[in-house]
């Protein structure tokens, strides 16, 4: 048996709903049994309603000319079948896969992400680093390397005069690293998380290499961008971080990062529209809570207004001349929180066990309520774009 399937969460409306649910454009993604394949759908109220003959994907929707129409369609269009919100959240969270429940609220868009685009965690990647991977050094080294770059690094602005003077003081130093290279230097890091369709949605397990020994959860906010690089929504975003592995390379990134399972969205894709627009995007408060089946609690929080480079500007570094995305893109944006505190014996930080309840929310997004689980034993990956294109084919919604 799966050890995450003895410690599920209860999910409901109240629960994973943004503060503000009545007046959001939300959009989910529905798995209907009885069709074979994914619903694009809205959330009104109580229930959860079929947009897929308007829209077959979430792309197809995002791709629709201006927010107002967006909107429209999400509040106001005619749908077909209707589910209860409530009923999608008890099936998700009990993992019934025979019955409708709720997928991650992106399908072809690419996923990526920009990582050390915060200070604080933007150290203990370097620390990593410096440990090679090694928990046990981690105090040791994080003091030391706190006390010569930590202040000064906080309020740079990367790729600033005063980020190259930064730079040549680290390198004088022997401080240097490939991560204050992306953190201040001028191009930010950017990488691809993981193949289309594969990420997980709330009350999914969520997949840690079972190798693993040192790892957290990387609580992000995750924009949703159409294909002229335009953005339209924002949802959260686990973004799983091994560090053991990454920090033994930062060549072992793809390995540390794409796993099955390993990466979350939702708990809906909010969209852009008058009541929740750029600088709400800008202000948003992200809280982490893990509850672990040892009665460890880990609690931290981060804000979006500490982010280092614009989201704009981080848009701006996945989409342009250099680089098109012809079904849009969505894009962690790297996170604040980078857990040090001990769970297992002194000087040894924070790292996952199996069963931990990772809940990662906001007011204005809702919460993303997953559950850890070894990679090798999350459920595996088996939907792609080929068995998509077949279903909404066979559906008629092509």
């Amino acid at each position: 048996m799966n050890p995450a399937a003895r410690h599920r969460p209860a999910l409901s409306p109240g629960s994973v709903l943004p503060d503000d649910a009545d007046n959001a454009t939300l959009v989910a993604r529905v798995h209907e049994p009885e069709w074979g394949g994914p619903c694009v759908a809205a959330v009104r109220g109580e229930y959860v309603i079929d947009l897929t003959a308007l829209a077959p994907t979430v792309c197809d929707l995002l791709e629709r000319e201006g927010p107002d129409t967006i909107a429209a369609i999400v509040h106001d269009a005619p749908g077909g079948r209707s589910w209860r919100l409530s009923e999608l959240l008890e099936s998700t969270a009990a993992g019934r896969r025979d019955v409708p429940h709720l997928l991650a609220p992106v399908d072809l868009q690419v996923i990526k992400a920009a990582g050390v685009t915060f200070a604080r965690s933007l150290l203990e990647r370097v620390i990593e680093e410096r440990t090679g991977g090694d928990p046990a050094l981690a105090a040791r080294v994080r003091e030391r390397v706190v006390n010569a770059v930590g202040g000064a690094l906080a309020h740079l602005r990367p790729g600033s005069p005063e980020a190259a003077k930064a730079k040549e003081l680290l390198v004088s130093e022997g401080l240097w690293s490939p991560y204050l290279e992306v953190g201040i230097g001028p191009d930010p890091e950017v990488f691809t998380k993981a193949p289309v369709l594969s990420a997980v949605g709330t009350g999914a397990d969520i997949g840690v290499l079972a190798a693993s020994v040192w790892n957290n959860p990387e609580p992000e906010v995750v924009l949703a961008v159409d294909s002229r690089g335009r953005l339209r929504g924002a949802t959260l975003g686990n973004d799983v971080n091994l560090r053991d592995i990454e920090g033994r390379s930062a060549l072992l990134l793809s390995q540390a990062k794409d796993n099955n399972a390993s990466c979350a969205i939702g708990p809906f894709l909010r969209l852009l529209d008058d009541g929740f627009g750029l600088d709400d995007v800008r202000g948003l408060d992200i809280e982490l809570r893990v509850d672990g089946r040892d009665g460890h609690v880990l609690h931290g929080s981060s804000s979006m207004r500490e982010i280092s480079r614009d989201v704009l500007d981080l848009v701006a570094s996945v989409h342009g001349p250099h680089h098109q995305y012809p079904d849009g893109f969505v894009l962690f944006t790297g996170t604040l929180f980078a857990p040090t505190e001990d769970r297992h014996a002194p000087g040894a930080g924070f790292t996952h066990e199996h069963g931990d309840i990772v809940r990662i929310s906001s007011p204005r997004l809702g919460a993303l309520v997953n559950t850890v689980a070894s990679s090798e034993q999350a459920a595996p990956w088996e939907f792609g774009l080929r068995a998509l294109m077949h279903n909404l084919a066979e559906r008629g919604v092509l």
